[in-house]
């Protein structure tokens, strides 16, 4: 399993940012299997808030889901953004994780250019990311996964000036949201984004949600898988024991690997694999 640190430059954000990719092109088969040039299909992982590109790596056994998978995973950083686009600050995340880095990544390594080989998936905030981008790129992702997703775009919306700490609070939401009263009728909220595709009978990725039964955003993700049922989107959403955590996330990420359409061959020899 190749974990391979990408340092390239974004026009989308204007500056040099770090990618971190899993990619099995090395998996060691000694009974002789080889998959030869088979392009991979590719997992576009979002990390949350006060996170970066190595969470998903450090958190949890990502690259050896992604190996016994034979599946390319791409981690990159979204600050504390919300993976949405903001004109003023030139930092247009959304079309980032949703095109830009789609196109980089599939010119660098050997990816499936097919729809429904590609997915994008994330926990907290990158779980609102992979919602939001996953739906309003829709033709290039096939599944979205989404762990404890923030996505209760009426919270932030209704939130007032003296509300909690800065991430919590009205200026926070704005600075990433803009304008707050525009908010619940625009491609920021997936809600909204969901309705449109319904209306224009566009294609609408398969969604896996999950979510812990402890955790302080069950409610919030209750309502949005209730509202995607309502509508007859195709979801599938599972709740734990746990909060908000990576034990729960490290858990639930293995079931939304197996959950996507990968090829899930097995481990292949390594130190922690020698038979």
């Amino acid at each position: 399993m190749a974990l391979l640190q990408v340092n390239l430059l974004s026009k989308t954000l204007m500056r040099e940012v770090t990618v971190n990719v899993i990619l099995p092109v090395d998996k060691l088969d000694m009974s002789g299997g080889d998959r030869g040039d088979k392009p991979f299909k590719t997992l576009y992982l979002l990390h949350g808030i006060f996170g970066n590109y190595t969470d998903w790596v450090t958190g949890t056994r990502i690259a050896r889901f992604a190996e016994e998978n034979d599946l390319c995973v791409v981690m990159p950083s979204g600050d504390n953004a919300f993976y949405v686009d903001n004109s003023k600050s030139h930092d247009f995340y959304g079309e980032f994780v949703g095109k830009e880095l789609v196109e980089l990544t599939r010119k660098m390594f050997p990816l499936s250019k097919k729809r429904e080989d590609t997915f994008i998936g994330g926990l907290s905030m990158g779980g609102y990311g992979a919602l939001r981008n996953g739906l309003k790129y829709n033709d290039t992702f096939g599944a979205i996964v989404a762990l404890s997703s923030a996505c209760d775009m009426e919270e932030f919306a209704g939130r007032k000036k003296t509300d909690g700490e800065w991430f919590t609070g009205r200026d926070f939401a704005e600075s990433c949201f803009g304008d707050l009263d525009k908010l619940l009728e625009s491609d920021n909220n997936p809600a909204y984004t969901v309705t449109k595709l319904l209306k224009s009978k566009a294609h609408i990725p398969d969604i896996y949600m999950a979510c812990g039964e402890s955790d302080f955003l069950l409610e919030a993700n209750r309502k949005f898988y209730k509202f995607l049922c309502d509508n007859k989107v195709k979801v599938t959403f599972e709740v734990g024991p746990g909060a908000h955590e990576w034990d729960f996330w490290d858990k639930y990420i293995k079931k939304a690997i197996e959950w996507l359409p990968t090829e899930n061959t097995g481990l292949g020899i390594n130190s922690g694999n020698v038979k």
